[in-house]
């Protein structure tokens, strides 16, 4: 793709105001395609149209709207080659995670979403007494989920297929409307999915898309009265400057933000499994998802062994150009971020850390890439222990007891997901029911698509995935009536 991109507003695309900025490929450093960079007044033109389009969208038969998402994810699917390839030259994403974990995903989100889901629920009569406010009366009541209204999709640039389509699908689905603004650093992937939304029959204004790499054009979006919801992925700084911006308004939020993800390691654990599972932080998008279970609290019995084959693990992986087949590394999205996460492995050895593995940036001539990085010896209390790092770099800290374990793995400004490897299954259970995370794996870092998703503390407001996505973007409407 070398065309310049244009705005996605009111079922027409659009010449941005602003011009456009260069999309860069992180593995060459070369330009993918000029992107478009919206104006202010565009972005309120995008809400605008979703305003309009809100009732008659909202008004459709549920059947129909799901007609819409499953042609959409036919399309997708169809597509699947050059879709990951342009994936995989905005993100840097190796070809068989752009095509199975993200253009994959995605088409799968729309399939999901195209199953029509019951909205409306019967509630126990109840007998009411005679009062000041009438006679008795036997009352009936529905709770029915009503759509919010126009939604923000404001999502990252890890996966610019998956993260979207985890927002459009079920906000579509219950009847909403969309504005998506895309990561700045990979739009393209998102221009292609409203392209085939488009195609599959969404009608004018019900999907619109504006990008930018100007913080105005997420700001326009986020502030436009137009909007009634905002569904946030990205760093939890930037979520709380939208969440002070939501609550001036009382605008409904959706908030999936940063993760430091504890891995508790207990002596009588599956070490290869936990090599394995943990080891997914060096190579899933190199490091670049909220997810991954970077801090790992090890029992000491096990400490040694488990440093010693993280290390092996993480030596053997190939840094390389993502097209290449035996490439499990690729880079990482830019040369700042690559700065920030070289900047965290030096900040962890003069904080008293044991590099065992990583810390030298590979020997390749262009590209942004990072090697993993192991960090041993490291204490909760360490920098790089607490912060998010969002790269391939994995801190290692040892605990002696239960006790200690769980306090270490609570002992933490996150909680979006925590991981328990042990072969005590009473134990796996217990644990995980005293983690404070929004999820806990047990012997996997694998997930169940229709399982809530969400944050305790500062990793998110609210749970979205499955049927809990379809919750999380209505409103439950009570409709009370005399029997």
């Amino acid at each position: 793709m070398t065309r310049a991109q244009r705005l996605f507003v009111g079922g027409t695309w659009v010449e941005p105001d602003e011009g456009h900025y260069e999309v860069v490929d992180p593995a060459t450093e070369e330009t993918v395609a000029p992107a478009p960079e919206a104006s202010r007044d565009q972005v309120h033109a995008a809400c605008a149209a979703a305003r309009e389009a809100f009732v008659p969208w909202s008004r459709t038969a549920p059947q129909e709207r799901a007609a819409v998402l499953g042609r959409a994810a036919e399309l997708i699917r169809a597509r699947l080659v050059p879709y990951a390839e342009l994936a995989r030259a905005e993100t840097g994403a190796t070809t068989g995670t752009a095509r199975a974990l993200q253009v994959g995903v995605a088409a799968a989100r729309f399939t999901r979403y195209a199953r029509v889901e019951p909205a409306e629920w019967a509630i126990a009569p109840q007998v009411n007494e005679a009062g000041p406010l009438g006679r008795a009366a036997v009352m009936g009541a529905l709770a029915v989920r009503q759509p919010v209204g126009v939604v923000a999709c404001v999502t990252s640039f890890n996966n610019p297929w998956a993260n979207p389509a985890g927002k459009i699908a079920p906000a579509l689905a219950m009847g909403n409307t969309v504005v998506v603004k895309p990561a700045p650093q990979d739009p393209l992937s998102v221009y292609r999915m409203a392209e085939a939304l488009q195609e599959a029959g969404a009608p004018p204004g019900v999907v619109n898309v504006v990008s930018g790499r100007s913080v105005s054009a997420g700001e326009a979006v986020v502030g436009s009265p137009d909007v009634d919801m905002v569904s946030f992925t990205g760093s939890t700084a930037v979520g709380r400057r939208i969440a002070e911006v939501c609550g001036r308004d009382m605008k409904r939020q959706l908030m999936e933000l940063g993760g430091k993800g504890a891995a508790l390691v207990f002596d009588d654990a599956d070490v290869v499994s936990a090599v394995a599972g943990i080891g997914t932080t060096f190579s899933f998008y190199s490091g670049q998802i909220c997810t991954a279970p970077t801090r790992v609290l090890a029992q000491r019995g096990v400490y040694d062994r488990l440093v010693e084959q993280l290390a092996g693990y993480a030596a053997r992986l190939k840094v390389g150009h993502p097209s290449e087949v035996d490439t499990v590394v690729g880079p990482v999205i830019s040369a700042e971020h690559r700065d920030r996460v070289e900047a965290y492995v030096e900040l962890g050895r003069k904080e008293g850390a044991v590099v065992v593995a990583g810390g030298e940036r590979p020997p390749l001539d262009r590209g942004f890439y990072v090697a993993p990085a192991l960090l041993a010896d490291c204490t909760n209390a360490m920098r790089v222990a607490r912060e998010e790092i969002f790269g391939p770099v994995v801190c290692v800290i040892p605990f002696d007891d239960e006790e200690e374990g769980v306090a270490l793995a609570n002992d933490s400004d996150y909680g979006l997901i925590d991981y328990v490897w042990t072969g005590d299954v009473a134990r796996a259970f217990r644990v995980a029911r005293r983690l404070r995370a929004g999820g806990v794996g047990i012997n996997t870092v694998g997930r169940n698509m229709e399982a809530p998703f969400g944050g305790f503390k500062k990793s998110g407001v609210g749970r979205d995935v499955g049927v809990y996505a379809l919750h999380a973007y209505s409103e439950v409407q009570a409709v009370v009536w005399p029997g």
